[in-house]
């Protein structure tokens, strides 16, 4: 061999040496920041009371024990909006730049395949050449740049090694396919982030159900109308309970799961669902659950029940009531606010 095969040999491998140590840093940059952002809360929802059921749906109980904190109410944050860039509390995300600018008609199309992770949702941001960030492509636009948000936890579990995966095999394709540059975190780091939320946002997923119980079987045409009848309006094939704010407060829905608008088959059962992460915050939003549910119950010669057929206890509304407002502050301390864009994005 000779001195100068020695030479570029040991040129090659500290070159080689060279790329670990900044991919190294980076990797340690980027989990550094993920970690701090990941939200906190005073004790962890797992240890806390056992007020809610260990499986299934977690419902507040009828007995006491709940403790009331601090409590303002409200129905959104106003600070709790989609803003124009990903949300690293609950999203990891992979970053193309590219060598130069991308109108938008050539863009959207690639971008297509990456909208979804498996059972997560991808939110897609790009970035003009102007620096501006916008979630919607405008076809005459030019654009340097594409971050993919990929949520890292919803109801279906934390986003797994193989849905990481998924999405980052697919990323990369596009960032060879354009010779662009990709970063993005590595993925033992994620499915540890995302196993982490997942966590916490279990201790804090609170749903409680009422049931009707008609008389007979009933027309779903006669159902629906008295639900529209009452201010119930049609909502991916259930109906929903909306305030004076225009936000979804509880649904209403057939108990065999199946549409309103599915066919003309007959209705005996309903379920009313308040969706506690996904509804605002209400200091009475069961007791008017139960009074909306009373008033259609009456409507279709109904009985109103909790989800196990058992009759409501006077004064049920108001002890649930006051244990749901724990769990609102529960929520806010975590980082999610009841009924905002970031509970909407993980609680479903």
């Amino acid at each position: 061999m000779s001195e100068l095969q020695i030479y570029l040999i040991i040129l090659g491998a500290g070159v080689i040496l060279l790329l670990l140590g900044f991919n190294w840093i980076q990797d340690l940059r980027v989990r550094k920041r993920m970690q701090a952002e990941l939200p906190r809360i005073d004790q962890d929802p797992l240890l806390g009371e056992p007020t809610f059921s260990e499986s299934g749906r977690r419902e507040p109980g009828i007995g006491g024990g709940a403790v009331v904190l601090p409590f303002t109410g409200g129905v959104q944050d106003t600070a709790d909006t989609d803003a124009l860039e990903p949300d690293s509390v609950t999203e990891a995300v992979i970053e193309l730049t590219f060598q130069g600018p991308m109108t938008g008609e050539d863009l959207a199309p690639l971008l297509m395949p990456l909208r979804i992770a498996g059972r997560k949702a991808v939110r897609v941001f790009v970035q003009n050449v102007q620096g501006q960030h916008a979630t919607q492509i405008d076809p005459q636009d030019q654009y340097i740049s594409v971050q993919l948000a990929v949520l890292l936890a919803n109801r279906s579990g934390p986003l797994s090694a193989i849905e990481w995966s998924q999405i980052f095999t697919r990323a990369q394709t596009l960032a060879d396919q354009l010779e662009c540059t990709l970063e993005a975190p590595e993925q033992q780091q994620v499915v540890e982030l995302a196993r982490r939320l997942d966590q916490i946002c279990e201790g804090l997923d609170t749903q409680v159900g009422l049931t009707l119980l008609l008389a007979g079987v009933r027309s779903v045409s006669d159902v629906s109308s008295a639900a529209q009848a009452m201010g119930f309006v049609p909502y991916m094939g259930r109906f929903a309970w909306c305030g004076d704010h225009g936000f979804v407060c509880f649904t209403l829905s057939r108990a065999d799961e199946e549409s309103f608008d599915a066919g003309m088959a007959g209705v005996d059962r309903l379920s009313l669902l308040l969706d506690v992460p996904r509804s605002p915050v209400d200091t009475r939003a069961f007791g008017r659950m139960t009074e909306i549910g009373q008033e259609l119950a009456q409507r279709l010669g109904a009985e109103l029940v909790d989800d196990q057929d058992r009759a409501l206890q006077p004064g049920a509304e108001l002890l649930i009531d006051e244990q749901l407002k724990t769990v609102y502050v529960n929520l806010e301390h975590a980082g999610f606010h009841a009924g905002g864009a970031r509970a909407l994005r993980v609680f479903v």
